[in-house]
C-alpha cells in the first residue's frame, strides 16, 4: 500500500445513485455574467497567442445550449489596450439583438481633477451607444496595476470610497445597474495550511490567495460593501458571486433584506451553493425574485459550463460533479426557475 500525497488523493465514488443530464434550460436563459475581451483584443491570453474567436459560432453555440442572451461584461473605456469604446461595443453590432454590453470605470484616474467629468462623458457615452449597465472589477478594493493591463493584489481604493460616488450617481440617473466584484472566497484570505478548506485550489493557483498580501480582510470588504448598498439606495447594484459570500448565506440574506437596491448573480459559484442544498433551496425560494443566473463564461469553456448549472438548478441528483466539492440539485420549481433563468434579468437590464 502507496502513500500519497494529498494532491494524488482523487477517489472515484462508488455511489450509484440517480443522474439526469440536462442538455438545455428548462426555459430560455439569459447569463448575466460573461466575458468576451477576446473577441477584440488578446487580453485571456498568452503574448503571440491570441486567436480571434468566430463571434457567429459562439453565438450558435450559446443558442444550442439554450441561452438566449448574454451579457458582456467587458466594455471597458476609451482606450482600452488601444481601443476606442466604438470599437469594443461596434464588435457586437451585427448580434446587438443577442450580446447585452456593460462598460466599465478606469479608477486608475479617481485622483485627477476631471474624474467626475470624466466618468459623466464616459457613461453617458456608453449609455448613447447601446451599453446597458456598468461593471466594477475586483481590481477596485484588491488589486492594483503593477503595469499597464497587469495587476497584482494589493490595497486599491475601496468601493465604498466617496470619490467613487459620481460612478454610482450616474448610473442611477441613466437606470444602468452596476455589476460589482467585491471579494472572492473567504478562504482566499486565510493562512493557507492545513486548516483551508481550499489549500489543494491555492496549491494549484498561488496567485489567489490574499493572505499576507496587504489587501483589505474579508470582513473590511463586506462591511465596505453594506456601505456602497446604503449610501446609494437609488442605484441598482448587481453583487457577483452570491453576493460575495457564498459560504455565509445568512449574511447574503441580512443584506438582501436590509438593502432593495441589491441582486445577486451565482456565477462560478454553485459548488459552493451545491454542498449546501437545504440552505440554498430555501434561499432561491425566499429571493427569487432577486436571483440572476450567471455563469462567468469565456468563450473557452462556453462548451461545457452550463450542463452543471441547469442540473443544480433543476433536478434532485446527488452527488453532481463540476467544481471543488460534489454538489447537490435543489429541484426548484418552474416558477423560480422561470425567475432565475429570465425574468429577472429581463426587469434589471430592461429588456
Amino acid at each position: 500500500m502507496r502513500k500519497i500525497y494529498l494532491h494524488e488523493f482523487k477517489p472515484k465514488t462508488k455511489l450509484k445513485v440517480e443522474e439526469h443530464i440536462v442538455l438545455k434550460p428548462r426555459f430560455p436563459a439569459i447569463d448575466c455574467h460573461g466575458h468576451f475581451a477576446d473577441l477584440y483584443c488578446p487580453l485571456y491570453s498568452k503574448p503571440g497567442e491570441w486567436n480571434k474567436p468566430d463571434i457567429n459560432r459562439i453565438k450558435d453555440t450559446f443558442l444550442e445550449n439554450g441561452i438566449v442572451k448574454v451579457v458582456n461584461l467587458d466594455g471597458f473605456w476609451d482606450g482600452f489596450f488601444g481601443l476606442s469604446l466604438e470599437e469594443i461595443l461596434g464588435t457586437f453590432s451585427t448580434h446587438d439583438d443577442f450580446f447585452v454590453n456593460f462598460v466599465s470605470i478606469n479608477t486608475n484616474l479617481v485622483n485627477q481633477p476631471d474624474f467626475e467629468q470624466y466618468v459623466r462623458q464616459h457613461l453617458k457615452k456608453s449609455h448613447d451607444l447601446g451599453a446597458r449597465g456598468i461593471k466594477l472589477f475586483k481590481h477596485v478594493s484588491l488589486m492594483v496595476e503593477q503595469s499597464p493591463g497587469v495587476y497584482v493584489p494589493g490595497r486599491n481604493i475601496r468601493i465604498d470610497d466617496k470619490r467613487l460616488s459620481v460612478i454610482w450617481q450616474t448610473a442611477a440617473e441613466l437606470k444602468m445597474p452596476v455589476l460589482v466584484h467585491i471579494a472572492d472566497p473567504e478562504a482566499f484570505f486565510d493562512p493557507v495550511d492545513e486548516y483551508n478548506e481550499r489549500y489543494l485550489e491555492l496549491m494549484e493557483h498561488p496567485e489567489w490567495s490574499y493572505y499576507g498580501s496587504g489587501t483589505y480582510t474579508f470582513q473590511e470588504l463586506m462591511e465596505a460593501q453594506q456601505n456602497l448598498l446604503a449610501d446609494n439606495p437609488d442605484t441598482v447594484f448587481i453583487v457577483a458571486h452570491v453576493g460575495s459570500n457564498a459560504e455565509n448565506l445568512k449574511f447574503v440574506s441580512q443584506c438582501l433584506d436590509r438593502y432593495p437596491n441589491m441582486y445577486i448573480d451565482i456565477a462560478a459559484r454553485i459548488d459552493e451553493l451545491g454542498r449546501q442544498p437545504y440552505t440554498s433551496r430555501k434561499f432561491f425560494l425566499k429571493y427569487q425574485d432577486r436571483i440572476l443566473f450567471g455563469t462567468d463564461v469565456y468563450t473557452h469553456n462556453l462548451k461545457y459550463q452550463y450542463r452543471p448549472y441547469f442540473r443544480f438548478l433543476e433536478t434532485w441528483d446527488e452527488w453532481i460533479p463540476g467544481g471543488w466539492w460534489p454538489m447537490y440539485g435543489i429541484g426548484l420549481e418552474d416558477s423560480v426557475l422561470e425567475k432565475v433563468y429570465y425574468e429577472n434579468a429581463k426587469r434589471v437590464l430592461g429588456l
